[in-house]
């Protein structure tokens, strides 16, 4: 159970004072914390950290105040002169001085009660806020902080910015967090002494207090003391959740998976080419651990284009070998059916039996297949997240691929491996991941990575064109199609929309249309299933040249002689994105081009990647460089799709710390897998405050 000391922060924020539903809505909205299955709790508002500060210890005095600036000001109160009676659009002035001279405070639609009690006339009143100049006359419109001069000590001299948003004032924001604060209890401490006596690190609660109540500008920095020791405990509570999961996962025994290698010979036979170095040894590290008693937890890595469904055949091969059966999962239906037409003539060779379930297959079709499953008759399945559905049961499941892993979470994870009597597992991702998320989101895994292309590809050569060059444009890629070749233009939405003036996927069909005629197909993620299917039958065998798109086509897609890409609005995309959209070409022997298309002005990030992209076509590189333009969260896919998004920890400052996260949750369980002793005990309090619950669970069902 939860530990109870954690039940102030766990009641929902309409509990707070102040916070009605209206508000809480609002605040959900800057509540880091994934809020897609449950509404704020206070405690969310402990990681709502400010973004910088404003410093009020600026005190230049009234006549040296420099014009925008943020000043406090020791004054005496004049006089007040209200606006005209009847005229509300005349602001109310109070006139004040000090010792260099004589300023208006100035108010629009203004309480005159109010104002006479806050500024009475012949005080003395600090004020704080921005200096304006108009015609050489000093004024401060509505200023952020009034005081009188004995109550000055309660004005906050360095005071926090945070994220809002539309209609959520940051009053009542700070408000509702010094409300959270002062629900803290007194922690355990979770970190060992000798790590905190290393990085010199204050306690939980007092750096949550020092970076909510600055002292100075830097202790709002992500690289200072205080949010350093937080970004820790984020990113230990993540690897103990992720190694409770590895121990969970390797406690079920697995067993060794060894073939004859007869119809894995068949499939290399039948393969048009020789694998690679890297896939080779890719091979033998899978085939090690699939020999192994225990159960494999290994993640392929593998660029655009490097093999990696060749691979987990082969894998799968041999796992049917052994006289089990094995499935290979993939987040969308057009990358499952787009695996299942390159697996299939390979694994008929073999004389093995392969099947597709999407959400497609219904009625007798999909009874069939059930049936087959579970009696053993179908070797391997291909499939979407239709395989964790509970009708779904195999006879013997020895081997579980995951494709595209960051669409799917732990818990998919750990059901997919339920449907059997503990299977290997093999995870592969095309986005190659830097080490440090490999870290964070696959901490609990071995990596395998395929770092060459296949012989025969050649590099794609990728220019980037201003908007105003498109017609230019339009007549190359009219000459391309004229000598047969095959042309993807992505674009960023499916139909125009009034607050993103982006071209639509539709609106550029019609006007390549216009141009091309019905040699122009469209496919976008609201078609169904079979449409889609069929546009990319039509522009496979084509029937159609010119295929627009939205990103659906980022994965998976195989369209060897298709050789030139169009991105519009490239600025708009993330590098990982752009990348894997590039490698929807340059799979055949023709040399291949990739056209960024801009809407200039760019913007200093947009400038920066589109050069990475002509410079480079590491993946590898183009993960690292996305890591430092953008940061973790955005790396993997969205932050909906179960990618690590921290609340508090940012990679770009806080790499170093997953390293020694990593070794001291595996020390930890290591001597106390129970989480049984004091240490542990004030761990499971950490689990719970950062949302890795699920962890302590599994620690339930042991």
């Amino acid at each position: 159970m939860r530990p109870s000391l954690l039940d102030p922060l766990f009641v929902p924020i309409t509990s707070l004072d102040g916070v009605g539903p209206k508000i809480a809505t609002m605040i959900e909205k800057v509540v880091p914390a994934d809020l897609s299955a449950r509404n704020a709790r206070a405690g969310d508002l402990l990681f709502v950290l400010p973004h910088s500060v404003i410093d009020r210890r600026n005190r230049p005095g009234i006549a040296l105040a420099a014009e925008g600036a943020i000043v406090t000001l020791d004054v005496r109160v004049d006089r007040h002169q209200p606006p005209p009676r009847g005229n509300r659009s005349v602001p109310y002035r109070v006139f004040v001085h000090d010792d260099t001279g004589e300023m208006a405070v100035t108010f629009f639609h203004a309480n005159a009660a109010w104002l006479e009690r806050s500024l009475p006339v012949g005080r003395q009143v600090v004020v704080s806020g921005r200096m304006e100049w108009f015609n050489g006359r000093p004024s401060m419109v509505h200023p952020d902080h009034i005081a009188s001069a004995e109550d000055v000590d309660s004005l906050p001299l360095v005071e926090p910015v945070y994220p809002l948003t539309a209609g959520l004032h940051a009053k009542v924001l700070r408000r509702a967090i010094g409300q959270a604060l002062a629900r803290m209890p007194q922690w355990p401490e979770w970190q060992d002494p000798e790590f905190l006596r290393r990085q010199t690190c204050p306690d939980f609660a007092g750096a949550l207090r020092r970076i909510h109540n600055p002292a100075d500008p830097i202790d709002v920095s992500p690289e200072a003391v205080a949010w350093r020791r937080l970004a820790y405990d984020e990113i230990l509570a993540g690897q103990v959740s992720l190694a409770l999961v590895r121990a969970k996962v390797s406690k079920r025994a697995g067993r060794p998976l060894i073939g004859d290698g007869t119809r894995i010979a068949a499939i290399r036979a039948a393969l048009p080419y020789r694998l690679t170095a890297s896939q080779e040894s890719a091979l033998s590290e899978i085939d090690a651990d699939m020999a192994k008693p225990d159960r494999m937890l290994r993640l392929l890595q593998g660029d655009v284009g490097s093999g990696k469904t060749v691979v987990a055949l082969l894998a799968m091969t041999r796992a049917i070998e052994a006289g089990g059966q094995a499935a290979l999962m993939a987040p969308t239906e057009i990358l499952a059916r787009q695996h299942f037409s390159t697996i299939e003539p390979l694994a008929s060779k073999a004389g093995l039996s392969v099947a597709i379930l999407t959400g497609r297959e219904k009625g007798r079709e999909r009874t069939a297949i059930l049936q087959a499953l579970e009696s053993g008759a179908i070797d391997l399945v291909v499939g979407t997240h239709a395989l964790f559905q509970e009708s779904v049961q195999f006879r013997d499941l020895a081997l579980a691929i995951v494709d595209e892993q960051h669409r799917f979470g732990v818990h998919q994870r750990l059901a997919i491996t339920a449907k059997g009597e503990a299977p290997d597992m093999l995870v592969m991702t095309a986005t190659p991941i830097p080490r440090t998320l490999v870290l964070t989101a696959f901490g609990d895994m071995d990596v395998s990575k395929l770092t060459e292309k296949p012989a025969g590809r050649r590099p794609i050569r990728t220019v980037s064109l201003p908007f105003d060059r498109y017609e230019e444009l339009v007549g190359r890629i009219s000459d391309a199609v004229a000598e047969g070749q095959k042309v993807y233009w992505i674009c960023p939405l499916v139909e125009e929309s009034e607050e993103a003036k982006l071209a639509s996927a539709e609106e550029r069909h019609a006007a390549l249309q216009s141009r091309f005629g019905d040699r122009v197909g469209l496919v976008h993620g609201r078609m169904s299933g079979r449409d889609k299917d069929e546009v990319m039958r039509a522009f496979k065998e084509g029937e159609t040249r010119v295929l627009v798109a939205t990103t659906v086509v980022e994965v998976g897609v195989d369209v060897p002689d298709a050789t030139i890409i169009v991105i519009e609005h490239a600025e708009r995309f993330g590098l990982a994105q752009l990348h894997q959209l590039r490698g929807r070409v340059g799979r055949g022997s023709k040399s291949s081009t990739c056209v960024l298309l801009y809407k200039p002005p760019l913007s200093e990030t947009a400038t920066a990647r589109l050069s990475v992209m002509r410079e480079s076509q590491d993946g590898f590189r183009i993960a690292e460089e996305d890591l430092k333009l953008r940061g973790e969260g955005e790396l993997l896919g969205t932050k909906q799709s179960g990618t690590p998004g921290f609340q508090v920890a940012r990679l770009e400052f806080h790499a170093d710390l997953l390293e020694t996260a990593r070794q001291d949750a595996r020390l930890l369980l290591a001597r106390d897998p129970e989480l049984k002793s004091e240490r542990g005990q004030a761990i499971r309090a950490l689990l719970y405050l950062f949302g890795k619950d699920e962890a302590v669970r599994l620690l339930r069902a042991g």
